[in-house]
């Protein structure tokens, strides 16, 4: 099953929203007041910039800032096909000369503190901005202490995660450009949980595109410590059908767990085998994002525990955390699912204001991934609250029929959902 190509946001909105209206009616002023309410949000991406534009359109009479380190935002969620040669970086990314228009006051510069007893947030450049809530959408950061060899520098010089889309994404595209045709590319792929769960499938689906078109004899080999992975029958059977067995995939089984890298030689290896590889891609073991842990936000799982629904941190008070960085199963750590976290969120934050309960929970998630240019799959799926915990509905979504059904259209879907959804988040 897959939303039609326009029913997603609206569905998103919907649901985020539709118990907002109550708190929110007769809040429309023209402006902020001496007395207004400050939100100060860090982090422009899914999470913090849907969160910046629904608290500003839920009430526009509260002071919105947001705070990040750039002055756009180029987004993972199709930055697989920059890498498999289908798009160009610009294309993939969104200024925010739109929020601006809508009120939220943009600051760029980088957070590296914040005190919650204060309620203030500090930059490099010692600029501060309090706040009566904040909203951290920090994104994710990597335990590259995981993989011995491994490093940042690494990373940025030899074997690129791409795992947060930018130069590294430019990196490994350029990296398979000079490949040799009869070259093996080698995915490490991260253990759960880890952010947008189809995606590393997805990029070794683009990068078996780009061979394919440019150089046949080359191979794949996918080292994965997961004994299965999202979608997988969907894209094995999209493997077989576009590429044959160009893609070979080693599961814990068989020793895909991998514990070491050699940059110098260009080697990984996974249960104790050696692996060479012409280009590597080493996506490690993720974290809630720097500032997180710098606040105190995040527990023994490296990541951030909220409260269902409104999505304030159990840790300190009147700090919210979306997106990736958050415990939010079983929604998963996607672009779609932190938009519609911070819709709720943002719908919640409203209605404290106001003195009002928050409105009651609902989220929804739709994934979309392309095994070829002309072949899409999806899933889809609704949540809500139940007994104090969030729980998918049953019947409310699913996952694309198996035989390539529909490949194409969801091909197509898949570009109307990213059109959608960036101009829902950064659009006019």
């Amino acid at each position: 099953m897959s939303l039609s190509r326009r029913g997603f946001l609206k569905l998103s909105a919907a649901m985020a929203g539709a118990g907002a209206i109550g708190a929110t009616a007769g809040c429309q002023g023209d402006g902020a007041k001496a007395d207004a309410k400050r939100v100060v949000v860090i982090g422009g991406g899914f999470g913090g910039a849907t969160a910046a534009k629904y608290v500003k359109l839920f009430d526009p009479t509260v002071e919105v800032t947001m705070i990040d380190g750039q002055a756009s935002h180029t987004t993972c969620p199709f930055s697989n096909l920059v890498i498999g040669g289908l798009k160009e970086i610009d294309e993939i990314k969104h200024d925010f000369t739109a929020l601006e228009k809508r009120g939220v006051n943009v600051v760029k510069g980088w957070v590296t503190g914040i005190d919650a007893e204060a309620r203030a947030v500090s930059l490099e450049d010692g600029r501060t901005y309090e706040y009566d809530r904040l909203v951290v959408s920090p994104g994710i950061d990597f335990n590259y202490d995981a993989i011995e060899g491994y490093s940042e520098e690494v990373a940025n010089t030899r074997m690129p995660h791409a795992w947060q889309a930018g130069e590294q994404t430019l990196l490994l595209r350029k990296q398979l450009e000079e490949m040799e045709d009869g070259g093996r590319f080698i995915m490490v792929a991260p253990p759960n949980p880890f952010r947008c769960p189809p995606g590393p499938y997805e990029r070794v689906s683009l990068v078996a595109n780009y061979f394919r078109e440019n150089k046949p004899n080359s191979t794949i080999l996918v080292l994965d410590p997961k004994a299965n992975f999202s979608k997988e029958g969907l894209f094995r059977e999209g493997w077989e059908a576009e590429y044959g067995g160009m893609i070979e995939w080693i599961g814990p089984d068989f020793g895909g767990g991998v514990d070491k890298v050699d940059a110098d030689r260009m080697v990984v290896t996974a249960g104790g085998t050696e692996y060479d590889g012409d280009v590597i891609n080493v996506i490690p073991p993720q974290k809630a994002g720097w500032i997180a842990h710098e606040a105190g936000l995040v527990d023994d799982s490296g990541w951030c525990p909220i409260n269902t629904g409104t999505y304030e941190s159990t840790m300190h008070a009147g700090v919210h955390v979306v997106g990736d960085a958050c415990i939010g199963s079983p929604l998963p750590k996607s672009g779609f699912a932190a938009n519609s976290q911070a819709k709720n969120c943002a719908a919640a934050i409203v209605a404290m204001f106001h003195n009002e309960n928050p409105p009651e929970p609902s989220w929804v998630n739709t994934c979309y991934s392309l095994i070829a240019p002309d072949y899409g799959i999806s899933v889809a799926a609704v949540y809500r609250v139940e007994d104090g915990k969030t729980v998918s509905v049953e019947g409310a979504g699913g996952v694309s029929p198996l035989g390539g059904k529909n490949a194409e259209k969801e091909a197509g879907y898949a570009h109307d959902w990213y059109a959608s959804i960036t101009e829902d988040i950064w659009g006019s």
